[in-house]
């Protein structure tokens, strides 16, 4: 039970350094260490090389499979190298990885014959040798992947990679608690270890805050540029600054992300593949963003219009890239898709300075029709929010079932419909009241006819 238990820790553990070496590249404990290993392990790592590999040719430069050699500078002198020439390389560093991986696993070994306290200079030393391997696994990576790209065998490279990913968990899995505890605190104090990852994601945490508060700066200072051309609508403005706001996001976040030496190429591979599969799941929303920029690009209306479209009416408040936002009369927020918005008739009451109010007044047939023009005529020109011009239109319209209805067609500023509309509404009936004129409501005459009796046979 003991020893199940003891195994299942180890597992568990092996899991999470797994983890924590794939997410701190850069670091002591990193399996991406930028650090040369010490000219003692690139002594060993040459001798194996020998007894394994034999020597690479005269052709390959021996600072090619020198531990001591920089990334950059491998990266260089890898590029004129044939794949011939990089089958060697790669036997080369793969020699050089064995006998860092051997140390480890010598001090390991040591650890599990004699338990070690905390504080146990062992500890010091394995998280030493496994910083300079992870500088040797680096290159040794760097190698294969140019074997890989210069047509290398596949089954070979498959090995190479096979050998590394192996190293690395058994080494893990088989270590002791003790070991990997002790090595993890001990890790976390050094300089170059724990550390140096808290102060580098200080500085992350710190350079995206003000990635933020520089993005705002710029909305601002691009929101108040936008506003000097007044062909621009106000939606499109924002939407422009929102998109430039954003973009400085995305800009800096990837600044960022390389500065602690996160690659973000994968982030975008997998983007890339499943492209066809995003559009396909969100194709709703790409159909309202595509919409959204059709509005924003034709600007049909603008923040503040008053607008009627797929049955609802109020006032624009916002433009997003996916949705329109109206406030009814009765201040009520619809949100509505920016699909159904483009797609459907759009009537914009705001688009006009001028407006034209349409009323329907009904009189009695016994009602003198010039009373009921003079009576509309003298309200319509009294009241002062009325334009003169274009002049008002009022006529008789309609011989109705139950009215004679007559039009009135006033002409007013957009600002002003709604106060016209019903101040004629109101002052029309009064003036109707007062010079005794009716206004009849629907009604219809019903005639009954008796039926005549049958006549009766003598």
């Amino acid at each position: 039970m003991r020893l199940h238990k003891g195994m299942m820790t180890r597992r568990l553990l092996a899991l999470m350094a797994g983890l924590w070496l794939a997410l701190l590249p850069g670091t002591a404990f990193s399996q991406e260490a930028v650090e040369a290993p010490p000219e003692t392990v690139g002594a060993e790592a040459e001798a194996e090389a020998d007894a394994d590999a034999g020597e690479p040719s005269s052709a390959v430069p021996d600072r090619v499979t020198d531990p001591s050699v920089t990334i950059e500078e491998l990266s260089h002198l890898l590029i004129p190298l044939t794949k011939e020439e990089l089958a060697q390389v790669t036997d080369a560093w793969l020699a050089n990885v064995r006998a860092a991986t051997q140390e480890i696993a010598d001090v390991q070994a040591d650890i599990a014959r004699n338990p070690a306290e905390k504080g146990d200079p062992r500890f010091e030393r394995l998280v030493d040798l496994v910083g300079k391997r992870a500088a040797l696994l680096t290159r040794f990576t760097m190698a294969i992947d140019s074997f890989e790209r210069k047509g290398g065998d596949e089954a070979r490279v498959a090995d190479l990679r096979a050998y590394r990913k192996a190293v690395l968990f058994e080494e893990t899995s088989q270590a002791s608690t003790t070991a990997l505890v002790g090595s993890f605190i001990t890790w976390l104090g050094r300089a170059d270890g724990g550390i140096a990852v808290l102060v580098r994601i200080g500085i992350a945490l710190g350079a995206l805050a003000g990635i933020v508060l520089v993005a705002r700066i710029a909305r601002g200072i691009v929101h108040v540029w936008l506003g000097r051309f007044s062909k621009l609508s106000k939606l499109l403005q924002g939407f422009i600054a929102a998109a430039f706001f954003w973009l400085f996001i995305v800009i800096g976040l990837l600044v960022v992300l390389a500065s602690v030496d996160i690659d973000v190429t994968p982030l975008f591979a997998v983007i890339g593949g499943a492209s066809f599969i995003l559009a396909f799941a969100f194709q709703d929303t790409l159909g309202n963003l595509a919409s959204g920029l059709m509005i924003l690009v034709n600007q049909p209306f603008d923040e503040g219009d008053y607008i009627d479209v797929g049955g609802v009416s109020g006032t624009v408040k916002d433009v997003s890239i996916v949705a329109t936002t109206i406030a009814t009369l009765d201040n009520k927020i619809i949100i509505v898709p920016n699909r159904n918005v483009w797609g459907n008739v759009i009537v914009n009451a705001s688009v006009s300075d001028v407006r034209r109010v349409d009323l329907v007044f009904g009189a009695s047939y016994d009602d003198p029709i010039q009373e009921v023009l003079d009576t509309i005529n003298d309200i319509v020109a009294a009241h002062p929010k009325i334009l003169a011009e274009p002049a008002p239109q009022v006529a008789a319209n309609e011989l109705a079932a139950s009215s004679v209805n007559y039009v009135c067609r006033p002409w007013v500023r957009a600002e002003d419909f709604m106060d016209v509309y019903w101040d004629l509404t109101r002052q029309v009936k009064e003036a109707f009241d007062k010079r005794g004129l009716s206004m009849p409501f629907p009604q219809q005459d019903v005639h009954i006819r008796s039926a005549q009796p049958a006549p009766q046979g003598g």
